[in-house]
């Protein structure tokens, strides 16, 4: 019978010993699931921060354009937009809105780092784009690449139409 005793406390033993195993793997993940989110908000502020200065720049360049930040449930960013008054059809008036904005969207569960840009142009959207990398992995160069790549885009698309 001291066999059994022996081997219901082996037992126990190995059992207390794989609950604090788990307990300090799921206390291990937590602290790399809050590096991994601290580690966004670093990307993310000084990618918003590419993005004002960059999109700041197309008002400068096309008068009539409201530059503004953006921040919150979307992501943080900057967009600038305008209206514009011209002829239609049948000789009518008519109204067109363009704007651009770019955003780096909230930290989620999937943990990357997201970029997203629209444009559009007198009243047609021209623009699209979607870049997303593990935050782990994430180069910053790549996104302020893309960034200035995307406000260029939508500044010479502005200028061929209007």
């Amino acid at each position: 019978m001291s066999s059994f005793d022996e081997r219901l406390s082996k037992a126990i033993e190995r059992g207390s010993r794989r609950a604090d195993e788990r307990a300090r793997a799921e206390r291990q993940k937590a602290l790399s699931a809050e590096e991994l989110k601290s580690l966004h908000t670093r990307y993310r502020l000084q990618l918003s921060e590419h993005i004002e200065s960059c999109v700041k720049q197309l008002p400068n360049h096309f008068p009539g354009f409201q530059f503004e930040i953006l921040f919150g449930d979307k992501g943080w960013g900057a967009a600038c937009n305008r209206d514009d008054i011209g002829p239609g059809r049948e000789g009518r008036r008519a109204n067109y809105f363009s704007r651009f904005e770019m955003t780096i969207r909230p930290h989620s569960e999937l943990n990357v780092v997201d970029l997203a840009a629209k444009g559009t142009i007198r009243n047609k959207e021209v623009i699209n784009r979607n870049h997303y990398e593990r935050i782990q992995d994430a180069d910053l160069e790549t996104f302020r690449e893309l960034i200035d790549v995307w406000v260029l885009e939508y500044a010479e698309l502005f200028a061929a139409k209007s």
